[in-house]
């Protein structure tokens, strides 16, 4: 196969991937457009296997076999609730794969080596980063390793460190020195995610996609592969698009996210004392019969507990017996990873035209009869508006607080991942039910069937 032919496969699977990520916008199209961004990455596979030494073929179609293994295993094993995990770590795995390139590339005394450097730095950072990630979405940090002393000091140095390490290779480009970047590359990472709080962590992960997005360009121009090329750029431009939407919405920069941690824990408790009014299920069930407006606000409760199939059953109910209006409000960086809310409903097959994003749904709060919320604690919390020594401050939240009443679905009355109390638990139109998300909306359910 001649490269002219090489290139224009590269191309239309380039085109694929494009048109694959334009149909996943619209619930309709989405299978579909997933099924056509597959096809295209086994035409490139397929493509690229022709070019290569036959005496390699065994070992790569070995990898290919274990790669779909594993990737067939997370897909059909992994549940529901630990989908931002995986996410994380396929991210991470992206970054990894750019840097082994970069590091082969190095070893067979290739000469691009601005973009071997580029690649194994940023590789470095996506993969570390999103190893970060993984351990704290799986709750596997304390409060004191998140919070490292002069934690912007130490990330400045490291920073300016793993320029001089760039630096060397470029002057000396040796293994040694390469490594060397590496390792800097992967301390700042490190240094870098580790302070960020669970409730940023959608964030971080759309910024950890885009630099394993253009490690991937890296790494293409560096094997001259027109299809990393160009599959890099999209997946980098989109996450840098994406962070810049989702740090929009919250009313923060990435540096405010990445760098500054204001949470004072003096400030946190001024609501400890203070009562809540409780309800049952039963008591849910009665004042939403009678209600003719309700918006439903998914949270990370809704993930932990599977809720999201109980919720379309009750959103049924409210319409078709009690012919109420039912919506669903979505944050948008409710859950652990960018579009986490909008898949699990999406799973459910709630119907699109009922999920709304938060500035279209917030002026419907003040008329709406009720609000019932899973675990949708900071997005929630009106502290964000009006205490300024809150780590919520500015960051637009929905207005909740505004309906006639305020179902609020937990476990306990604790703190989200901000560890900031939430003030609407105190609210003279708040009712809290406590327990699992789940088996709540279920009994709902059946005594709204009942009713």
């Amino acid at each position: 196969m001649i490269n002219k032919e090489l290139f224009l496969i590269y191309l239309l699977v380039s085109i694929l991937f494009i048109v694959a990520i334009r149909g996943l916008s619209k619930p309709n199209t989405a299978l579909f457009s997933n099924r056509l961004g597959m096809a295209g990455m086994l035409l490139a596979i397929v493509a690229t296997m022709f070019v290569l030494p036959e005496q390699n073929h065994i070992w790569i179609l070995i990898a290919i076999f274990a790669g779909a293994v594993v990737g067939v295993l997370s897909a059909t094993k992994v549940k529901i609730t630990a989908l931002p995990q995986m996410v994380a770590v396929f991210n991470g795995l992206g970054g990894l794969s750019s840097t082994l390139v970069a590091f082969a590339q190095m070893k067979n005394m290739q000469t691009q080596y601005l973009d071997m450097s580029l690649s194994v730095a940023i590789g470095t950072i996506a993969f570390m980063g999103s190893m970060i990630a993984y351990l704290k979405l799986q709750g596997s940090f304390t409060k004191i390793l998140r919070k490292l002393p002069f934690h912007n000091v130490f990330n400045l140095a490291l920073f300016i460190i793993m320029i001089f390490a760039w630096g060397n290779f470029l002057v000396s480009p040796t293994m040694d020195s390469l490594f060397y970047l590496m390792c800097f590359a992967l301390l700042w990472s490190v240094a870098v995610t580790m302070p960020v709080g669970g409730a940023d962590m959608p964030i971080v992960v759309s910024v950890l996609n885009a630099c394993s997005g253009f490690a991937a360009t890296a790494v293409g121009f560096s094997v001259s592969n027109v299809a990393l090329i160009i599959t890099g750029a999209i997946v980098g431009a989109s996450g840098t698009i994406l962070t810049f939407i989702m740090t929009k919405a919250i009313n923060r920069s990435i540096w405010q996210v990445l760098f500054y941690n204001q949470t004072k824990d003096d400030d946190l408790k001024d609501t400890q004392d203070k009562t809540v009014r409780s309800a049952s299920p039963e008591d849910a069930a009665f004042i939403l019969e009678n209600s003719s407006k309700i918006i439903i606000v998914p949270g990370f409760g809704m993930a932990a507990s599977e809720a999201q199939f109980a919720l379309k059953n009750m959103a049924l109910v409210l319409k078709n017996k009690y012919g109420a209006s039912v919506k669903f409000a979505i944050h948008p960086v409710a859950g652990r990873m960018p579009g986490h809310m909008n898949v699990l409903l999406a799973e459910a097959g709630i119907d699109y035209e009922d999920v709304f994003e938060m500035d279209d749904i917030n002026p419907e709060f003040a008329t709406a009869d009720v609000a019932y919320v899973i675990g949708a604690n900071d997005i929630t919390n009106p502290a964000a508006k009006t205490l300024q020594t809150s780590p919520l401050y500015g960051m637009p939240v929905l207005d909740v607080y505004k309906a006639k009443t305020v179902f609020f679905v937990k476990r306990t009355l604790g703190s989200g991942y901000s560890k900031t109390d939430n003030p609407l638990f105190f609210a003279d139109n708040t009712m809290m039910i406590f327990g699992d998300a789940k088996k709540v909306t279920e009994n709902i359910v059946k005594d709204l069937e009942q009713g």
